[in-house]
């Protein structure tokens, strides 16, 4: 049997939160910046259109997020 140990602490770790924002910037080298619920803003990777939200993981636009009203709660 063959264990991977790369695969196993990878196994071990959890994955990037996925986060609505509202792309604010596109920027000419293939960047954006978005604005999250509470105000923060982030450079990222990728293209979309300027006030459109978008879903981000990891610093990486991932798809664009339905326009629906957001909610922020504080636990």
């Amino acid at each position: 049997m063959t264990t991977n140990l790369y695969r196993q602490l990878r196994e071990l770790l959890p994955e990037p939160a996925l986060t609505v924002a509202t792309l604010t910037v596109a920027h000419a080298d293939g960047t954006c910046t978005v604005a999250y619920p509470g105000g923060s803003q982030q450079r990222v990777r990728g293209t979309g259109t300027v006030d459109e939200k978008v879903f981000v993981r990891a610093g990486v636009i991932e798809g664009t997020a339905p326009n629906l009203p957001s909610v922020t709660i504080e636990v």
